[in-house]
């Protein structure tokens, strides 16, 4: 049986040890966070630690940190935020974000309405990074519309690029732990200091009545070491080898497939991320058949996996249908090898030569 090689990273990374190691101990905490004995007093310490940790990576205040079930939770905030908040969102937002337009771009904005401009800071698919609009008399230029707050989808940069929420004068940010090597089923919101929401779910008040249930301590817990590690990695320059293994990945690949497309490589992109369209040979194909030859990768975004449906993203970018559909995602990580890149690459190249003989 071939080695398995895991090359899909922008949809989970790997559980960190220092997360695993974090939740194991909390699992044995057992008091509940909103009690105020001595037992309920340690599992509140251990999410208060977490929250720093989150702050710290994400460059914010700790009392902006609201813990989540994940960032497709924190995404609501676009509809049970700011009261009265109309929503236009960039066309290459990750679904989780886009299922919550509530206006177009072309929409005229009313004199003294409010609205915020959504947009993900790196899209998944591609690791394209965009940079939100300047502001223009204190609002958020969008097409022919204009809006007051923005929010930013920084789920797959943060930890890997450099990031800070107050700097970025972002108004909300969302995020999960499994992108950074926490566990699955935790994510945080980040609301700027002054601005009042409206709760994202009802019940008992937590996270100072902004998302009520007992919170996920020993998730809470993985997430906050994962993002501890995860500032040691940046600190470190980790990204900058798996910047370099994703230039060998598609420098070998290019040399060979020269009919073969990828997609935002004269952008600016994360170090993790190569997407590439190879004409006639479908996406899902090419999924499958490395997976056989012992290699996970994906056909796009991971929540959008299994769908027949033509890629939205790819499209926004520029790409026809066919081009779109025949896209896959390579994406690596700091445990990533060259042996794995140029393994992967010779297994590519093998099936690519014989799509290449069968299409003749």
């Amino acid at each position: 049986m071939n080695r398995r090689v895991y090359l899909d990273w922008n949809a989970t990374a790997p559980l960190r040890a220092e997360a695993r190691d974090a939740m194991i101990s909390a699992m044995d905490v057992v008091g509940n966070p909103s009690s105020v004995h001595a037992e309920g007093r340690v599992a509140r310490g251990i999410v208060e630690r977490a929250r720093a940790q989150v702050a710290e990576l994400v460059g914010c205040n700790t009392a902006e940190v609201v813990f989540t079930s994940g960032a497709t939770e924190a995404a609501s905030v676009l509809d049970f935020g700011v009261e009265g908040c109309d929503v236009f969102v960039d066309e290459t937002a990750h679904d989780a974000v886009w299922a919550h337009v509530k206006m177009s771009d072309w929409v005229e904005t009313p004199e003294g309405a409010g609205h915020t401009l959504a947009m993900g800071l790196a899209n998944s698919e591609t690791g394209v990074i965009t940079h939100p609009p300047e502001k223009a008399d204190g609002r958020y230029p969008f097409g022919r519309a204009s809006a007051d707050w923005l929010f930013m989808d920084v789920t797959q940069a943060v930890g890997r690029i450099a990031w800070s929420f107050h700097w970025s004068e972002a108004d909300f940010a969302i995020l999960s732990a499994h992108k950074l090597g926490g566990p699955k089923g935790v994510g945080a919101l980040i609301v700027k200091t002054g601005l009042d929401i409206g709760a994202l779910q009802l019940g008992g008040g937590q996270e100072l009545g902004r998302r009520s249930g007992t919170e996920n301590v020993a998730g809470i817990a993985g997430f906050g070491a994962a993002c501890e590690a995860a500032g040691r990695d940046l600190a470190d320059g980790r990204w900058s080898n798996v910047e370099k293994l994703r230039n060998i990945l598609e420098n070998t690949l290019a040399a060979a497939a020269k009919e073969t497309i990828f997609v935002g490589k004269a952008l600016s992109r994360l170090p993790t991320t190569s997407c590439f369209t190879t004409p006639g040979w479908k996406g899902e194909t090419q999924v499958m058949q490395m997976d056989l030859a012992g290699y996970a990768i994906s056909a796009g975004s991971a929540c959008s996996s299994g769908k027949v449906k033509t890629p939205r993203v790819l499209r926004a970018m520029g790409l026809d249908d066919q081009a779109a559909e025949r896209a896959v995602r390579v994406s690596l990580g700091p445990t990533t090898t060259e042996d794995d890149v140029l393994g992967f690459a010779e297994a590519w190249l093998a099936q690519e030569k014989k799509f290449r003989a069968r299409a003749a």
